[in-house]
């Protein structure tokens, strides 16, 4: 079903972006057995808006959407992950354009990583340590986000 929200936002500088209302993703974090912390991670559909890149859950936000609600929404449509299933701990606004277009990242935690059933928009879901993120070719707005997403992450675990 298609939203309100379905659309590209292009920019003066010609920067297309996904989500007539901005859009969201979920940064989904696990404990793992050897004491580790992963996220969940989508290897984008080769066909998708910079496809073949490591990524996020996440998509257009509708207009009667908070970018919370979008980001769990997504990684239900996404990844089969219900919003029973986690725990949000921040919301932030990991990119802005010029013209106000938003990326939320949502980051949210769970006791353990959860079953995931990837749709036709991913090539593939997986659970990465947070130390081993970078390795992998990211979409280029995550890879500009993940080094100030981790300084949040190590706030908020310092906070515990």
């Amino acid at each position: 079903m298609r939203g309100d929200g379905d659309g590209w936002v292009i920019d003066p500088d010609g920067s297309r972006y996904w989500g007539r209302h901005g859009a969201a993703g979920l940064l989904l974090r696990a404990p793992m057995p050897d004491d580790s912390t992963a996220v969940l991670l989508q290897h984008r559909a080769v066909w998708s808006h910079q496809g073949g890149t490591w990524g996020l859950p996440g998509g257009a936000r509708d207009s009667h959407e908070s970018a919370i609600d979008t980001a769990i929404r997504e990684a239900d449509e996404e990844a089969g992950i219900g919003g029973h299933e986690l725990r949000v701990v921040a919301a932030l606004v990991t990119h802005r354009g010029a013209s106000g277009w938003t990326y939320t990242t949502v980051i949210a935690e769970t006791d353990e990583p959860v079953n995931t059933v990837a749709n036709f928009e991913s090539a593939e879901l997986r659970w990465v340590r947070e130390t081993e993120v970078s390795t992998l070719p990211l979409h280029p707005g995550f890879a500009d986000a993940w080094p100030s997403l981790r300084d949040r992450i190590t706030a908020l675990d310092l906070q515990r």
